[in-house]
């Protein structure tokens, strides 16, 4: 069994949901690497989130979005919808990449109206190809 950590950075982005699946596999090509694993991604912040959602109709993005400020619809509420969507992910690895389902992507959950730039801890754990 093999561990791996790697700290990500995410494009600054302002208020709003943003589908980041490639961008963590182009930083991450040690997931190539595995056989079979876990890979557990947590955002460093308390006013955004991650999230696991359809990734092929854009109109889920602006719906997530609308439902979370139909809840707490201010700029200062962000650590409620942090709170409602949670700061990490778990996504299986299979065969050097990720096992998503056919419609599922990874989403940015970003709460705040100005760019924030985001860290996001990517830890792999499995077993690595021969």
């Amino acid at each position: 069994m093999s561990w791996f950590q790697k700290t990500l950075q995410l494009p600054s982005k302002s208020r709003g949901s943003y589908l980041i699946t490639d961008e963590i596999t182009k930083q991450l090509p040690e997931l190539k690497n595995y056989k079979v694993g876990i890979l557990h991604l947590f955002i460093q912040h308390t006013s955004c989130g991650l999230s696991l959602n359809e990734n092929c109709d854009p109109d889920v993005r602006a719906d997530m979005s609308d439902a979370l400020d139909r809840l707490a619809p201010e700029d200062r509420k962000a650590h409620i919808k942090s709170v409602l969507v949670g700061a990490s992910v778990t996504v299986p690895i299979s065969n050097g990449r990720l096992a998503l389902g056919t419609w599922q992507g990874i989403y940015h959950m970003e709460f705040r109206s100005s760019k924030h730039s985001r860290r996001v801890v990517a830890t792999i754990q499995g077993e690595k190809g021969t």
